[in-house]
């Protein structure tokens, strides 16, 4: 196994979508636009739960106080 993917977390476009409260599409743009990270596989996307956190502003990340 690849250590570089070791512990990553993917997360499909619908789940990117609900916890952003936007729709597939505006989630779509972000990729296509290279705003919002992502590893293609076949017709599919796959965002890193660490792309869609570096998206948030700060006082929406977790953990912030």
């Amino acid at each position: 196994m690849n250590k570089v993917f070791h512990g990553v977390e993917l997360l499909t476009v619908d789940e990117v979508a609900q916890a952003l409260r936007v729709s597939r599409m505006t989630v779509y743009r972000k990729v296509h636009s290279g705003e919002l990270p992502s590893v293609h596989f076949g017709r599919s996307f796959r965002i890193p739960a660490s792309a869609m956190d570096a998206y948030l502003p700060p006082e929406l990340r977790e953990g912030h106080d």
